[in-house]
């Protein structure tokens, strides 16, 4: 079996303030595939990564803005990283 190591596949979400929506958006077409409303998904190389967030970064408000970038870095594994304001996350006694 041939396993394909020289790229990632990552899905991107943003909440974005109205104004740069479109912008994020156009952004975030050239290197991936529209999956729903705010959220992209496809195979993406390591330079194509670095130059996305690079445009995307001059375009939010990181005191306003958040992008979420899920990083699948084999069958098993992923990486998340956040760019801009935080998230709420779930309270510990959330879990089950």
């Amino acid at each position: 079996m041939n396993k394909e190591y020289n790229y990632n596949y990552i899905f991107v979400m943003y909440d974005v303030g109205e104004r740069r929506c479109h912008k994020v958006f156009k952004i975030c077409k050239k290197y991936l595939k529209h999956y729903q409303l705010s959220i992209f998904r496809g195979k993406i190389t390591p330079s194509q990564i670095i130059k996305m967030k690079a445009e995307i970064c001059k375009v939010i408000n990181k005191e306003e803005d958040s992008v979420s970038i899920i990083k699948f870095i084999s069958d098993h594994y992923f990486d998340e990283e956040s760019i801009g304001k935080k998230q709420n996350t779930l309270e510990p006694d959330l879990f089950v």
